[in-house]
């Protein structure tokens, strides 16, 4: 039987439901109810923090980069055995790739009509009164095929105002779940590319242990829990990017946080060793590994200290030499460049595998799913194989040299050019792929 699932949404971003998640998430597991979690959308930041608040792993769900089989084992998988799935959306509720409308355009709604789960939408009440209704009437009838359980509304002023959104919204029978009071101490800290990592936040069990509380306070729990329900199917194995390798060296550290849950776990499921390594500690990849992961994250905040530590950078370059498989995406790529330059124009060395010279000066947003076509033959797959990915950095190139990795569509069908580098045991690109 499939575990009953809730997912938390809002008309926009910005609306707090990523606060609203982890309250809810501590507050059942409070309670004693075994809570299992995913967040929708080729997001690696938000889901540490859903492991903090539920004690659990947490997986990305995302109807765009992943076929039905895949989302299916991956939502079955995480949710077995647990009392509730709770998911966090992303973005506003219907927002995803161009090809709107069609059930694998990685919206929220996209992933609810999928696995049959109801929503309950998160409201930024702070700025309307009776308007409110208009805004929640428009979401809940836009796709009547959907399951609305009720709305939270989040930042409201006082007792007062509080009222007349609710009644407002009582009128126009939409069902109210919570009323949040306005808290400034329940905001996360964000940077360029979303939420500053929940590593990197020193009181951030004092924060969810507040949303908690709140939640606790304001949200009728038990409401919550009658409405969930789920239509989940089976748990067919379903494979996802292929290992690398026998045994994957695997960068994590803050510099090299954005690995996704499924490919580690699917590399495992299929055989493959992992080791670790923390390039800021200065370490370099396991001597005995044939393959090693650098996967994106924030190296341009740690430009300088990378480009002191010769251990690691070492070690790339004799795995490198020896023909071992090294794959960068995104800021991993960047690293196996010949210079970094940060923000205030300063440039560091870098790994220089690949002929390659990125910088954060006079940054350029790149966002967006991207189909990337291997334009060569190397461990990621043969010349041809095509990989749904996403890219979202603010770096710019500003030399390459050498044989591009992928020919590059956008989720449009839309060609934006070649991406990426290969030379030759040594490829990346600014892809990450799904």
């Amino acid at each position: 039987m499939a575990t009953p699932g809730i997912i938390i949404s809002a008309p926009t971003s910005g609306a707090g439901k990523t606060t609203i998640t982890l309250g809810i998430l501590r507050a059942l597991r409070d309670k004693g109810l075994n809570v299992s979690t995913a967040k929708i959308g080729p997001d690696y930041i938000d889901s540490k923090f859903h492991e903090r608040a539920s004690s659990g792993r947490c997986v990305n769900l995302d109807s765009w980069g992943m076929n039905r089989l895949q989302l299916q084992y991956l939502a079955s998988e995480t949710s077995k055995d647990s009392d509730i799935f709770v998911i966090e959306g992303v973005m506003g509720l219907f927002d995803g790739a161009l090809q709107s409308g069609e059930s694998g355009n990685g919206s929220t709604a996209s992933v609810a009509l999928e696995l049959g789960i109801p929503i309950i939408l998160v409201v930024d009440a702070s700025s309307q009164a009776q308007s409110v209704a208009a805004l929640a009437s428009g979401f809940l009838n836009h796709d009547k095929r959907l399951n609305f359980a009720g709305v939270i509304l989040n930042r409201v002023n006082s007792q007062r105002h509080g009222k007349i959104l609710r009644s407002a919204l009582s009128d126009s029978g939409i069902k109210v779940l919570g009323i949040i009071p306005s808290d400034h101490d329940l905001n996360l800290p964000s940077r360029h590319l979303g939420l500053v990592q929940a590593d990197e936040i020193d009181a951030l069990e004092q924060f969810i242990q507040k949303a908690s509380k709140s939640i606790s306070s304001n949200v009728d729990l038990s409401a919550i829990k009658e409405a969930c329900q789920s239509s989940i199917s089976g748990s067919t194995e379903a494979n996802f990017l292929k290992p690398l390798g026998q045994h994957i060296a695997v960068a994590r550290d803050l510099a090299f946080n954005f690995a996704y849950t499924h490919t580690l776990e699917n590399w495992m499921r299929l055989g493959a060793r992992l080791s670790y390594f923390s390039p800021l500690a200065n370490e370099a990849p396991d001597n005995s590994c044939d393959a090693i992961y650098l996967p994106g994250g924030y190296p341009e905040l740690f430009a300088e200290k990378i480009s002191k530590n010769t251990t690691f950078l070492t070690g790339l370059r004799i795995a490198g030499a020896s023909g071992k498989f090294i794959y960068g995406e995104c800021g991993g790529f960047m690293v196996l460049g010949q210079t970094l330059t940060d923000a205030s124009g300063t440039s560091f060395s870098m790994s220089g595998l690949l002929d390659l010279k990125t910088t954060f000066e006079n940054p350029k947003l790149s966002l967006g799913y991207r189909l990337g076509e291997l334009t060569t033959d190397c461990p990621l797959g043969k010349k041809g194989q095509t990989f749904r990915s996403h890219e979202f950095h603010y770096a710019r190139i500003i030399h390459e040299s050498g044989e591009n990795l992928f020919s590059v569509h956008d989720a449009s069908g839309e060609f934006t050019g070649n991406l990426g580098l290969t030379k030759g045991s040594v490829v990346g690109s600014f892809l990450h792929i799904i």
